[in-house]
């Protein structure tokens, strides 16, 4: 298993740095966010060491997947979210402040400041232009 000296994240995963585990499988774990946005903020990251979504291999981002889903039903049933956000940063440019590729699990509470610190999504939706996004599109495709 490849592990990247001085990452926090593989410090959890190897068990070196203490953290609160909640689910895990053989290709990834679950642990709550020390820092968290909302009540009950997870982070689920592959065991074997990727710096951000594009180093992490297709297999460690199904598991991650998986296991980010496992968790928001969790957040859902036990914690009585009313919804939940799956978030992941890839880049510093992007916000990433950790680099092992890790996604962000935050239940969302409706009308319950005290679980959920207003966090708002890092833009405000607005319609573009559908040409433009025709041009840019059948760039990507």
């Amino acid at each position: 298993m490849q592990v990247e000296p001085g990452c926090t994240f593989c410090g959890i995963v190897a068990g070196r740095i203490p953290s609160t585990t909640i689910a895990e499988t053989d290709r990834a774990i679950a642990f709550m966010d020390i820092n968290p946005v909302t009540e009950g903020h997870a982070l689920v990251v592959p065991r074997e060491h990727a710096s951000d979504l594009l180093d992490v291999a297709p297999d460690d981002l199904v598991a991650c997947a998986l296991l980010s889903q496992e968790i928001a039903r969790r957040a859902k049933d036990r914690l009585g979210a009313d919804g939940v956000n799956l978030l992941n940063c890839s880049g510093a440019d992007a916000w990433q402040t950790e680099f092992h590729f890790h996604v962000h699990v935050i239940p969302r509470f409706k009308n319950q400041p005290a679980r959920d610190r207003s966090t708002r999504l890092p833009w405000d939706p607005a319609p573009g232009d559908l040409d433009e996004i025709v041009r840019i599109g059948t760039r990507l495709a």
